[in-house]
């Protein structure tokens, strides 16, 4: 008997049924859809922050537009486990103020930092607000604005 012949794949051909490729995507979760449709979409306020936050500034890193459980967040800084909101005109209407105090206190029981800030305050002066906020998810966890003012630690407490 004669060896087969066979001819060599034509353009990208390959083997790509022997190795499984070209299937059926993969279904995201809806959290994570609409957080890559957000990115694409960004707001005014949260463009400008972006600009700011995007680089390791006093190294931090920032992740835009994170799914957070069912929720997706405007920032997210994993380091220091903090979210940060802009607050526009829009969480003021019909029901959003309820929404928004249930996703805060999901992200707080699940062990994460809240930060609000209004779209305001970031279109008045973008480097301020992002100066604000890096300095705030700096500050280590256990040194809160309220204890701050109060008696400094006792020897071997810091």
């Amino acid at each position: 008997m004669g060896a087969l012949h066979t001819d060599p794949p034509r353009n990208g051909e390959g083997d790509r049924a022997q190795r499984g490729g070209g299937g059926v995507p993969r279904a995201l979760r809806p959290e994570v859809a609409i957080a890559r449709k957000l990115r694409r979409d960004l707001s005014l306020p949260e463009a400008l922050l972006w600009q700011r936050l995007r680089g390791q500034q006093a190294g931090l890193k920032f992740r835009r537009q994170h799914p957070v459980g069912p929720y997706v967040v405007d920032f997210y800084c994993p380091a220091v486990k903090t979210v940060v909101e802009i607050n526009g005109e829009a969480h003021n209407c019909a029901g959003r103020p309820d929404r928004d105090a249930a996703r805060d206190a999901f992200l707080r029981e699940n062990g994460l930092r809240v930060v609000h800030v209004s779209a305001q305050r970031v279109l008045a002066d973008p480097d301020a607000a992002a100066d604000a906020i890096v300095a705030f998810v700096a500050r280590p966890l256990h040194h809160s604005p309220e204890v701050a003012n109060g008696p400094p630690p006792r020897y071997g407490e810091d």
